[in-house]
């Protein structure tokens, strides 16, 4: 699947609320959307869209100090196994490690997701807790994961 990933816009927030949508059972609200990608500073999203211009995936984070805290990715559930996730977040890291120093990232995940899981952990990202009850759908744990910075030669 040929597709270019782009910085979200305001007028992506429509269109990213709809695929969340899709994507989980407990999705961002538009207000959510429009909060991080057009008034928080500290928050960068990027999104994968095809030559015909529809948005199938997206990846988010919040800049924290020099930490990372990926707060969601979605993909289409038409375009998955596809290798879109894997592309938005390689620019996602590489865009925040260039632009803001960030190397090292968290996120919280499903247990269940195994998809999810292997592609974090093909990232480098390894569990280091859980958060009890942290879905609100279904009362789901998250496994807390963190992909530690590499050491820079100096």
């Amino acid at each position: 699947m040929n597709i270019r990933i782009r910085k979200a816009e305001s007028k992506d927030v429509k269109t990213l609320a709809a695929l969340d949508a899709r994507c989980f059972a407990a999705p961002w609200s538009e207000q959510s959307f429009e909060e991080d990608v057009v008034k928080n500073p500290l928050a960068f999203y990027l999104l994968a869209q095809t030559e015909q211009g529809d948005v199938v995936g997206y990846a988010g984070v919040w800049l924290i100090v020099d930490e990372g805290h990926i707060t969601n990715v979605a993909v289409s559930p038409d375009c998955r196994r596809c290798g879109i996730a894997k592309r938005v977040l390689n620019q996602l890291f590489t865009d925040c490690e260039r632009d803001w120093g960030i190397r090292a990232f968290t996120l919280e995940v499903r247990p269940s997701n195994d998809p999810a899981l292997a592609l974090y952990e093909s990232f480098g990202f390894r569990p280091v807790g859980r958060r009890k009850g942290y879905y609100a759908d279904n009362g789901e744990d998250a496994l807390i994961m963190w992909r530690e910075a590499e050491p820079k030669e100096v």
